[in-house]
């Protein structure tokens, strides 16, 4: 029976830092991205996609507001579903051509989640999402569209948005009968579009749900054996940005939990990363991996802790 991991891809990796966001650039980037996918399809594995979309939400609501004196301007979450369609289309035209005729299939579902409307994150927005803005840019911005924006970093400022915990996949039961089916499976793109129980059903509620914390739920709902999770960096470290930084190779669930509260992995970096990557092995999940596209394969077959550079950071239950 093959094994199934479930890959969380950021939506940085389809825009890169640097570039505008063209349909090109995504596109170079999805190939490369689909590549590492077939490279994990080909030594056994399931895989189930899951991409993040910052970027690319952000840049269409934008688009949307810009428009709003000729067509209405829909609401973030419908937003969200438009970028599920177009990244779903950019990833799967990227297997199907690095897949070179051997997948069985891919197939993009279009995801809903499960969020409490009571969840703090409604009060309290943090996620990032589209360009970067000067400080002037962006508080001009925050004042005639009635936005929340923070300083990302040293390369300026964003509008943020609430990023609720994901609760349940409305569309789990089918998304695991394609994994049986062995189909390369894009799905939860942007942490998927957040839903709650209305009056008429399932309503869906203006946020952008974390694709790590989504992948994760999604990982632990279809038993898989692994989650990864894709970086920019091939390890996680400690004393991040210090001359005492180093790289972990393999850490338990206990390990990471004393990093964790140790501050060594803040919110706004690795710090969603590894609580995913421990919830989903504290729920049952054999192994999590947090390093680069191209090492995931190795990462997950390596054994043990041993210096290695192809693999990354690992983290398991106990050490073998």
């Amino acid at each position: 029976m093959p094994r199934t991991a479930v890959v969380a891809l950021g939506g940085n990796a389809i825009t890169r830092n640097g570039q505008s966001g063209t349909y090109e650039e995504q596109s170079r980037n999805a190939h490369a991205m689909a590549a590492a996918v077939c490279a994990l399809r080909d030594a056994g594995w399931n895989v189930v996609l899951v991409h993040g979309n910052g970027p690319q939400v952000g840049n269409l609501a934008i688009q949307q507001d810009e428009a709003a004196d000729i067509v209405p301007a829909l609401p973030l979450f419908c937003v969200n579903s438009m970028t599920q369609g177009q990244l779903g289309s950019l990833l799967s035209l990227a297997l199907l051509a690095e897949g070179r005729g051997r997948l069985p299939g891919v197939v993009s579902v279009v995801t809903h989640v499960m969020v409490d409307p009571a969840d703090p994150a409604f009060d309290k927005p943090t996620k990032p999402v589209g360009p970067f803005f000067t400080e002037e840019r962006a508080r001009e911005l925050a004042e005639h569209r009635g936005w929340e924006i923070v300083k990302d970093g040293d390369r300026g400022y964003r509008r943020v948005v609430a990023s609720p915990k994901p609760v349940g996949i409305v569309e789990v039961d089918a998304i695991r009968a394609l994994i049986e089916q062995h189909m390369i499976v894009v799905a939860a793109g942007g942490g998927g579009i957040p839903v709650m129980a209305g009056d008429r059903g399932l309503e869906g509620i203006d946020a952008v749900i974390d694709k790590d914390f989504t992948a994760q739920r999604l990982a632990a709902s279809v038993n898989a054996d692994a989650l990864v999770l894709v970086t920019d960096t091939a390890k996680v470290h400690l004393d991040f940005g210090t001359p005492q930084q180093r790289a972990i190779e393999e850490m338990t669930v206990d390990e990471a939990g004393k990093h964790l509260d140790d501050g060594q992995f803040p919110d706004g970096s690795m710090g969603p990363k590894v609580r995913a990557a421990v919830r989903f092995i504290k729920e049952g999940g054999r192994t999590a991996v947090i390093t680069t596209a191209d090492r995931a394969g190795p990462s997950l077959d390596a054994v043990g802790t041993h210096p290695d550079d192809r693999i990354g950071t690992r983290i398991v239950g106990v050490r073998a």
